[in-house]
C-alpha cells in the first residue's frame, strides 16, 4: 500500500549565491580568534569540512569546488576583514594532519602538528572529504592502518564503539561499514545457507554478520530502531541502521519494511517539516535522515514532498546564506548541507537548477557524497524496489532487491 505524493514545486526563491558564499566563507570565520562558534565547533572540524565541501559539491562541479575552498590547492583567505594575502593550506594536507598515527585513525581536529584523538566519527568524515577530492589513493594514506584501527573497534557482540573509550552506537556500525567500503576492505556477508562465514576474504578484517545481527537486535516494535538494543526509535539511528544494512547487501532481513516506513512517513509534521521521533518539532536535518532511508527502502513517496521541499526553503537565510534547523533561527553548515541533500532526494534541487540554469548534482542516499563519486569509486550498495516499481535513476547503480 503506497500514498500518493504531493510533488509540486515549492513556491519560493531559491538563494544559490548566498549559499555559496556563506559556505566558502564559513571557514575564516570560524578560524577568527574571537569568534565563539569556532571555539565550540573546533573538536568537529573535519566534519564540518565535510558537511561544507558536500554541501557546495551538490552546487558546484568538481572544478569550481576546488577552486572556491582549496581542497587540493592553498587558496587566498576569502573573508574580508582577514589578513592581508593570508594563504591558506589545502584541505587535503590539512586533513592528513588530523591523522592520528599512534592508533590509524582520524581526529576532528589538529593543534599544529598534533592531531586530536582519533574517533570513528572524524575517520569516516576525513575519509569522504578525500573521496570528494579524488585523493584516496593519496600515498600519505595508510588504508591498513585505517582498516585495522576500524576493525579494533568490533565487540564481542557485533557492535562498534566510537573509540578507545568504548562508547556504543548503531551510528558506529554505519561508519565502520562506510569507512570499510570507501577502502574496499568491507567483507560481505553470505546469506545463502546460515553460515556466518563471509565471502569477500580468508580473514575477514571484521565479523560483517555479527555486526549485521547486531544491528536487527536494535529494532524495536514500532518498526524503527535505536542507539543499542531496547533504546527508543530515531529517526538518525533509523538511517544508520538501514545504511548499514544496505552497504551490506542485507536488506532482506527487513521482512516488515513497509511497518519501519510507516513509522517514518508518520514523522512529517502540519508544517511539512520532518521531525525526528513522536511530538518532537521538525528539523531540517531529518529531510536527510528521514528521506535518505526512504529512498533505500523505495518509499520516498510515502510523505508529501512538496510540502517538505517548501519547509525546507522557508528555512533559508535570505540575507546571509545558509539553511537553518526551521524557519527564522540562524543558519549552520550542518542543516544547510542536510536541507540541501533533502531537496536533492524529493528532485526538487534538479528542478531549482534547471529553471535557474545550473546543473546541480544529486546525492546518494547511502554514502552521503554526491553520485558521480560514487560513481567514479565504484561504490555499490542494496536498495529495495517497492512493489516492483522501477527505482529512480540515482540508486541504479546499486544492487536492487525487488520486494
Amino acid at each position: 500500500m503506497a500514498m500518493i505524493s504531493e510533488t509540486a514545486a515549492p513556491v519560493g526563491p531559491f538563494y544559490d549565491d548566498l549559499h555559496t558564499k556563506y559556505i566558502v566563507t564559513l571557514g575564516d570565520k570560524l578560524d577568527s580568534p574571537t569568534s565563539y562558534e569556532g571555539a565550540v565547533t573546533e573538536h568537529l572540524r573535519v566534519s564540518g569540512v565535510y558537511w561544507s565541501l558536500a554541501a557546495l559539491a551538490l552546487l558546484r562541479n568538481e572544478d569550481e569546488v576546488d577552486d572556491l575552498m582549496g581542497l587540493t590547492k592553498p587558496i587566498q583567505a576569502a573573508t574580508e576583514g582577514t589578513e592581508k594575502n593570508k594563504i591558506r593550506s589545502a584541505i587535503v594536507d590539512w586533513v592528513f594532519q588530523c591523522f592520528d598515527a599512534r592508533v590509524g585513525g582520524f581526529g576532528g581536529n589538529c593543534s599544529g602538528e598534533n592531531p586530536h584523538d582519533a574517533h570513528l566519527l572524524y575517520t569516516l568524515s576525513a575519509l569522504q572529504i578525500l573521496a570528494i577530492s579524488d585523493s584516496l589513493d593519496d600515498e600519505r594514506l595508510d588504508k591498513d592502518a585505517v582498516a585495522n584501527y576500524v576493525s579494533s573497534l568490533q565487540n564481542e557482540d557485533g557492535s562498534f564503539s566510537g573509540d578507545e573509550w568504548g562508547e556504543i552506537d548503531t551510528r558506529f556500525t554505519y561508519i565502520a561499514f562506510s569507512c570499510l567500503a570507501l577502502l574496499k576492505r568491507l567483507p560481505l556477508p553470505d546469506w545463502s545457507s546460515n553460515s556466518t562465514q563471509v565471502v569477500s576474504e580468508e580473514k575477514p578484517i571484521i565479523d560483517t554478520c555479527k555486526a549485521v545481527k547486531y544491528i536487527m537486535s536494535c529494532r524495536n516494535f514500532d518498526g524503527g530502531f535505536g542507539c543499542v538494543p531496547g533504546a527508543e526509535s530515531h529517526a538518525g539511528q533509523v538511517f544508520t541502521c538501514v545504511g548499514a544494512l544496505s552497504i551490506a547487501q542485507s536488506l532482506h532481513l527487513l521482512e516488515d519494511a513497509d511497518l519501519l516506513s510507516w513509522w517514518l512517513a508518520e514523522r512529517q509534521c502540519d508544517s511539512g517539516g520532518l521531525n525526528g521521533r513522536p511530538e518532537k518539532q521538525a528539523d531540517v536535518c531529518y529531510s536527510w535522515w528521514i528521506l535518505s532511508a526512504l529512498s533505500i527502502l523505495g518509499r520516498v513517496d510515502w510523505i508529501n514532498t512538496g510540502k517538505l521541499g517548501q519547509f525546507i526553503l522557508n528555512c533559508q537565510d535570505d540575507e546571509d546564506g545558509g539553511i537553518a534547523d526551521r524557519p527564522m533561527d540562524m543558519p549552520d553548515v550542518y542543516h544547510t548541507f542536510f536541507g540541501l541533500c533533502g531537496l536533492s532526494l524529493i528532485g526538487q534541487l534538479e528542478k531549482i537548477g534547471s529553471k535557474e540554469g545550473r546543473n546541480y548534482r544529486q546525492i546518494d542516499p547511502v554514502f552521503a557524497l554526491p553520485t558521480d563519486v560514487v560513481t567514479r569509486l565504484g561504490l555499490k550498495a542494496q536498495v529495495i524496489s517497492n512493489g516492483g516499481v522501477d527505482v529512480e535513476k540515482r540508486l541504479q547503480l546499486h544492487s536492487i532487491l525487488a520486494i
